[in-house]
């Protein structure tokens, strides 16, 4: 059984040759999130979408889950959080890599926000690297301390807003060179006139990469 749960969309071909893990933003779950998959199911006919939850209730927001809380929403607290809810995220992927016999080159992480804060974090500390990592309007959390903790360098797709007000399209900048500096091979996208979204125009980027990153 998987530590986490959430909607699922099953590959459409039927048979399942690689996984694509759609992490939320903070106030959402995984319905805000399993839309991606009917859009991309065409483009990767033999690709299962989980969309987990994240285990954190958001007390004053009905039906609303973190990775972990907000409060400051600075750098100090991005850090904090995404180092302490790591460890069932890591849990969650091995546990999804065991239930579909496949291998970590065959895994891609999609997060949005918060959910993208976790993408990053995670995908480039994994033991073996992923296919991918996508990151729409996030950012890097503690990227000081990159250098020093990262283990894998999966191919990185950054997608960001220009109108963006809750997450400044400046983020996107800070987190390409911080990632080009660890030697991570990075592609990063601006959307004039999107605001804290992910657009028509992002959903095709994501789609060719994702087509190319998990074809090898």
């Amino acid at each position: 059984m998987l530590p986490l749960d959430g909607p699922t969309r099953s590959a459409r071909s039927g048979t399942t040759r690689s996984v694509v893990v759609l992490l939320h933003g903070y106030g959402a779950d995984g319905h805000d999130l399993i839309g991606l998959a009917d859009a991309w199911r065409d483009a990767l006919p033999d690709t299962l979408f989980l969309a987990p939850d994240a285990p954190g209730r958001i007390a004053d927001m009905l039906g609303g889950r973190q990775w972990f809380a907000l409060a400051r929403r600075d750098g100090r607290e991005y850090q904090d959080g995404v180092r302490g809810a790591r460890p069932l995220l890591d849990r969650y992927l091995d546990a999804v890599l065991a239930s579909t016999r496949l291998t970590a080159e065959r895994l891609a992480l999609f997060g949005f926000s918060q959910g993208a804060m976790m993408a990053l974090h995670v995908g480039l500390r994994r033991a073996v690297a992923p296919a991918a990592i996508l990151a729409y309007s996030g950012l890097l959390a503690g990227p000081e301390h990159l250098a020093a903790e990262i283990t894998c360098r999966p191919p990185v797709l950054l997608v960001h807003g220009e109108e963006d007000d809750i997450i400044p399209v400046q983020a996107l900048g800070e987190s390409e060179a911080c990632l080009a500096d660890a030697k991570v091979p990075v592609w990063a996208h601006s959307i004039p006139d999107i605001g804290h979204g992910i657009c028509p125009e992002g959903l095709d980027l994501g789609a060719r990469f994702l087509r190319q990153t998990l074809a090898g």
